[in-house]
């Protein structure tokens, strides 16, 4: 049976190089969703209330289900906003989801941020709006990761949850 990993946080938290280093590190047969290729590149749309990319999002985490061992779901995921979209994974695969939550303050998604190749796209103003503080889903139950734990601290924990 297919597995899903979750991994969720605010802006530069370390999502999309976590879920590249986990794909990397489990292999074949591992497919990677990220919110923001799904919601800008192929939607070209804007988050919010009732999103247009979280029924996508399902539809192509369906099709992980369908055609790997892995699938790792990366984003932002506003825990309101997305609400529908986890209590629908949950209902597809039960106890075979592995959920993630970056608990990291403003100042280091900064400094992360900073490190980026798209740094230049936006800055500080955006990712204070942005910022949404401990945003922990009801909908899922998550592992939280801190600013202390390095990158391969992060995707050995997850590849031991999951890798049983």
């Amino acid at each position: 049976m297919a597995k899903l990993i979750i991994i969720r946080g605010n802006s530069g938290s370390g999502k999309t190089t976590t879920g590249k280093a986990l794909q990397k590190k489990i292999g074949q047969d591992t497919m990677l969703i990220s919110q923001d290729v799904v919601r800008r590149d192929i939607l070209f749309a804007k988050d919010g209330p009732n999103p247009k990319a979280g029924e996508l999002i399902f539809e192509l985490v369906l099709y992980g289900k369908s055609h790997c061992n892995i699938v790792i779901l990366e984003g932002i995921l506003n825990s309101k906003w997305y609400k529908k979209l986890f209590q629908d994974l949950s209902d597809e695969f039960g106890n075979q989801i592995f959920a993630y939550y970056f608990d990291i303050p403003f100042e280091e998604t900064l400094n992360r941020h900073r490190q980026k190749s798209n740094s230049h796209e936006f800055g500080e103003k955006e990712m204070r709006e942005w910022w949404n503080e401990k945003d922990l889903s009801d909908a899922i139950s998550e592992v939280c990761l801190h600013k202390d734990l390095s990158l391969n601290e992060i995707v050995n924990i997850i590849y031991r949850d999951v890798i049983k």
